[in-house]
This record gives C-alpha cells, sequence and structure tokens, in this order.
C-alpha cells in the first residue's frame, strides 16, 4: 500500500467540526519551512501549538507570510489555547496577527519563550495577551484533552514537545528538536519521552527539517570550544555574524571574547533585543562591562574588539551586509579584521551570502565560514539517526512529518517505514487537510481554509493579487498599449510603451508586429459588440495580446491597455 498524501480529487472544503473523532491539520508548517502552526480538535474544543512566521525568498515588498486564520476565527469559541514550543520566529512571529483576528484565551510558554513574546507583543500595545508559563512538570486538563510537556535540545533554550492525551491516545509533537548527547544547558526528557510510548502513543508530529541530512550535528559543547580557539587566533577585529535568536551561540561568542581579553559591542536590532532579554532572564550572562556601547568601540584597539552583528543570510538590510557595502555609519572594514560567520546558510539565501562574502574580501576582510575545518556551526535540527531514534522511543501507531518542504516529509516517511512502520499508517499533509482520527479509521477527510496572507513592513496585509502582479513585473516587465479612439469608432494605431519587457530601439519590427495585433484586437471587440464597454475591451485586449507576445518571446509581461475616446471634430 501506498503512503498516504492527499488525492487529486476535487477537496471538499470543511468549516467546522461537531463529533468527538480527533482531528489534526497543519495552517502552516507542511512543505515549507516556517509558518509553523498545528491544530488539534475534538468536539467543541481547538488546542493551536504554535503560530509562526515565514520569510520570503523573494520578498516583492513582503516581509514575512503568515497563515490564514479563517478556520480559527470562524470557530474560535473552540479555541482552549496557543501552546507554544520554543521562541523563534518561525513559531512565534505569528502570535500579534493570530490576537489581531482571533479571540485567544490563554498563550502557554516556557522560559525564554515567554520574555521574546512580552518583548515581541510590546509593540502592539492595543493587544491583549493572558501569557501563562509552563514548566516541564505541568500538566493543564480540558474536557477533551490534558496537555504535559517534555524538554528537548535545540538551538534555543527552554524548547519543549508537547504531548496531548486523548481519548485514544497521546498526540506528541516534538517541536523542533535534536539529540545532543553533551548540551550546554540540560538534556532531552528521553524517560519521560519513553514514558508516553508505555501509555500508548496514537500519533506523532515530528521536526523534519534535517530529514536529507546523513550525519549527526556537532554538540553545541564543540562548537563552544571551536569559536574560543579561532578568538585566541586573530590578532585584530572579530566582526562574527550568526541567527539572533541564537542564544546559545551568542553565549559562546560573549565568552569567548572574555577569554580573549575583547569587548564586545552589538550591531542589529534582532541581536539587540535577544541580548536584552537573555540577559534579563540569565541565559546571556557576562562580567560587567562586558559590553561597550558605539561611541567606546573606537578607542580600544582592534584586538580588543568583538563586534557582534546580524546579518548571517546575506539580508540586504542587516547590519553585516552594511559593513561590506561600506555602509554603515559606524563599522568600516579595515587591514587584519577577520569576518566569521557562526551560521549555516538557509536554503535560497546561498546567493546572497555569498555575494556579501565577496564584497567583504573585496573590502580586505579574512573571512571564515561554517566547514568540516572550522565547526563554527551546527544545527539545531535532528538528522537522519536521530529522527529514528525519536519514532523508536515513542512507538507511534500513526505518523504525521511536519516542519519542512515536500522532500523532507517524504524522507522523514522513508525513515519512519525504516524502522518498522507500516506505509498505510504515515501521512503526508499539505497545509489545510484534515487528518481524522477514530476508533474506526484514520484518513484524510478534507481540507480546512488555508493559505498564505502578506505582510508588509508597515504591518498591512497585502494581496495575493498584487504579489503576482509585483513578480510578473519583477521576471517580464511590462507592456503597455495606448489606444485613441474617436466617437466613430476609428482607431488610430496603438502607441506601445514597454518597461522591462524589451528594449524598444532593437525591437522595432517586433514593437510594430504586436501594435498592429493590438489594433486588430480592438478592431475586432468594436466590430462584435454594438454597446461597447472599454473596460471589458481591455480585459480581452490583455489576454490575447499576453497570449501573442508569449508566442513570439516565450515572456509574459503585465499588459496594461489603455483605451482613451475623443471626439473627431
Amino acid at each position: 500500500m501506498e503512503i498516504n498524501t492527499p488525492s487529486n480529487a476535487p477537496e471538499k472544503i470543511l468549516r467546522s467540526f461537531h463529533d468527538a473523532n480527533i482531528k489534526v491539520f497543519a495552517l502552516g508548517g507542511l512543505g515549507e519551512v516556517g509558518k509553523n502552526m498545528y491544530v488539534v480538535e475534538a468536539n467543541d474544543e481547538i488546542l493551536i501549538i504554535d503560530s509562526g512566521i515565514l520569510f520570503p525568498e523573494n520578498n516583492y515588498g513582503i516581509d514575512y507570510v503568515i497563515p490564514d486564520y479563517t478556520y480559527l476565527k470562524e470557530n474560535e469559541n473552540k479555541i482552549v489555547g496557543l501552546f507554544i514550543t520554543h521562541g523563534h520566529e518561525d513559531h512565534i512571529g505569528g502570535i500579534p496577527y493570530l490576537l489581531g483576528n482571533v479571540k485567544i484565551p490563554k498563550v502557554y510558554a516556557c522560559g525564554l519563550a515567554v520574555g521574546l513574546i512580552k518583548n515581541k507583543m510590546a509593540q502592539f500595545a492595543s493587544l491583549h495577551i493572558d501569557l501563562v508559563e509552563y514548566n516541564r512538570n505541568s500538566c493543564y486538563t480540558f474536557k477533551n484533552f490534558e496537555v504535559t510537556f517534555f524538554r528537548t535540545n535545540h538551538s534555543i533554550p527552554d524548547s519543549y514537545g508537547i504531548a496531548i492525551k486523548t481519548h485514544l491516545g497521546y498526540i506528541l509533537h516534538t517541536g523542533d528538536f535534536k539529540f545532543d548527547f553533551t548540551p550546554i544547558a540540560e538534556h532531552t526528557d528521553y524517560a519521560k519521552i519513553t514514558s508516553y510510548s508505555e501509555k500508548g502513543v496514537l500519533l506523532l508530529l515530528a521536526d523534519s527539517t534535517n530529514a536529507n541530512v546523513s550525519q549527526f550535528a556537532p554538540s553545541e559543547r564543540k562548537i563552544s570550544a571551536n569559536i574560543r580557539s579561532i578568538f585566541s587566533q586573530i590578532k585584530g577585529r572579530v566582526i562574527i555574524s550568526t541567527f539572533a535568536s541564537n542564544v546559545y551561540r551568542v553565549q559562546q561568542i560573549v565568552e569567548a571574547s572574555v577569554a580573549c581579553g575583547r569587548k564586545v559591542i552589538v550591531f542589529g536590532r534582532s541581536m539587540e533585543k535577544t541580548i536584552n532579554v537573555g540577559q534579563q532572564l540569565k541565559y546571556i550572562k557576562a562580567p560587567a562591562g562586558t559590553f561597550i556601547t558605539a561611541k567606546e568601540f573606537p578607542h580600544l584597539p582592534p584586538e580588543k574588539i568583538t563586534i557582534l552583528s546580524t546579518g548571517s543570510q546575506g539580508e540586504p538590510l542587516a547590519a553585516l551586509s552594511r559593513i561590506a557595502e561600506g555602509t554603515h555609519k559606524q563599522i568600516k572594514i579595515i587591514p587584519g579584521d577577520t569576518i566569521v560567520f557562526s551560521s549555516s546558510a538557509i536554503p535560497g539565501n546561498q546567493e546572497s551570502i555569498n555575494r556579501t562574502i565577496n564584497k567583504l574580501y573585496k573590502a580586505g576582510a579574512n573571512v571564515i565560514v561554517n566547514s568540516p575545518l572550522t565547526d563554527t556551526h551546527t544545527s539545531g535540527h535532528a538528522s537522519q539517526a536521530e529522527l529514528q531514534l525519536m519514532l523508536v522511543l515513542t512507538k507511534p501507531r500513526y505518523f504525521m512529518p511536519i516542519h519542512g518542504e515536500y522532500a523532507m516529509l517524504k524522507k522523514h516517511v522513508d525513515l519512519a517505514i525504516e524502522t518498522g512502520m507500516d506505509k498505510e499508517n504515515c501521512f503526508i499533509l499539505e497545509n489545510g487537510d484534515v487528518l481524522e482520527l477514530s476508533k474506526r479509521h484514520v484518513r484524510v477527510i478534507g481540507k480546512v481554509p488555508s493559505g498564505d496572507i502578506f505582510i508588509d513592513n508597515n504591518q498591512h496585509h497585502v494581496a495575493g493579487t498584487t504579489i503576482r502582479e509585483r513578480k510578473l513585473l519583477s521576471d517580464d516587465g511590462m507592456l503597455s498599449a495606448i489606444f485613441v479612439v474617436e466617437k466613430n469608432h476609428q482607431i488610430i494605431t496603438p502607441n506601445i510603451v514597454s518597461r522591462g519587457f524589451i528594449y524598444m530601439k532593437n525591437s522595432e519590427q517586433m514593437v510594430f508586429g504586436i501594435a498592429k495585433k493590438a489594433e486588430d484586437l480592438l478592431n475586432r471587440y468594436l466590430q462584435t459588440h454594438k454597446h461597447p464597454n472599454f473596460q471589458s475591451a481591455k480585459g480581452y485586449i490583455a489576454t490575447e495580446l499576453s497570449a501573442y507576445i508569449y508566442e513570439i518571446t516565450e515572456k509574459r509581461p503585465m499588459i496594461v491597455p489603455i483605451i482613451m475616446e475623443v471626439s473627431s471634430d
């Protein structure tokens, strides 16, 4: 029997449920790395796990993407709470937008995630949040669910998996996890994870991000030693960039700086926020005077300075990118600077990272990136052997991989089958697909409303049609056909204007052909419509002219017909 995947049959859109069968679905996080939001529902109760954002690969004026909350809005009276696994943006970044659209009675989070959520919500003063802090011993009981937690290792402190006890057995959600046997902080709750399997795990939802990675990731403790070793060998300034949310790594950098007699200056708003919250909660510790201001660091010799910045992914506006461009107001590359990338490339970012690295070299800096020789970074996600270990420890009856692109989800299922799971008990789903579990069956029964909502830097929603138009303009440009039509419907040959499509001076024959085709199309419309509607005519011309241009150029520029009606006097 094949692995369970959504069929190609027309989708049945489901708006609500009113029975005891358990429904599990994702509004974000399937087929993508980010935008995590998972829902468990039974009878009159809905439990939500995580509320994240997705950073778009090509922004087209978009800062990030959130899930479509339509289903939750229509069923908000059933929601018992939002449970947060950890404090990364792809798990908490959507909280303000969710609260702005849907009534959420309580938000449950732990430790550092609480601090990061409070810091985030301070920017949305008009929104109310009832934030409850849980710990590994917490237990919350509802009519249909009992929720407990198990500690995991990840690249941020206070990462937890969530166990939901139902009348059919436990549903386990791993959150983002890895198995680090020499962690900087506390160990994974191995015994607790095993105890759930003894009680009966109905369904496992597990992180798939590194399902295609075969090797165990190095321990954070090893990375700490490597960073300290690198710092001890650098004579000039150290400029080091990492993920702002990787609190463990930030602490390692601070400790290496202190050990080598360096002061630390921080650039990048997200990094500053993380350090402030981390210091408040005692996750980032340093002797007094370790952190200095922009006014102080020019007076120190280069060998006494560590510059900690954002921009490890080549983001154009991040501190490191501006340093590489030479546009940063306070930092210019000087001879002897060493740039350290304590990160790995997120899929889709390698090109922008390479551009930043090349500019740094050109400016005269030395650059150290993560490699088997340097080991300046380790992943916070489980590789293949770790994923199989989680499957073996939990012994689920059914399995649904989450948090990953399709290839990652598919590979995770292959790994599950290798451990002995039956194919028919594994479900590769898409956002919105509803998995129903009952005593008699487990099956996909349809789809709830789902999709993407685009947010710009002013916190405004941007329509999907606008994004498509921006993409079209970016890819193939725009062509405008400007008509002048006299009252007797005589047409003056249209004027063709191109922006980003063709260089008109070198394409006179093509422009002439497009103008003739456009004129013929409007003539045909006028001949077949006794009472022409020029708005309708423009739609007809745009469609037909687009097809004609694609035939001769294999491009689809945005077509903008303009029709001006004038008197023949």
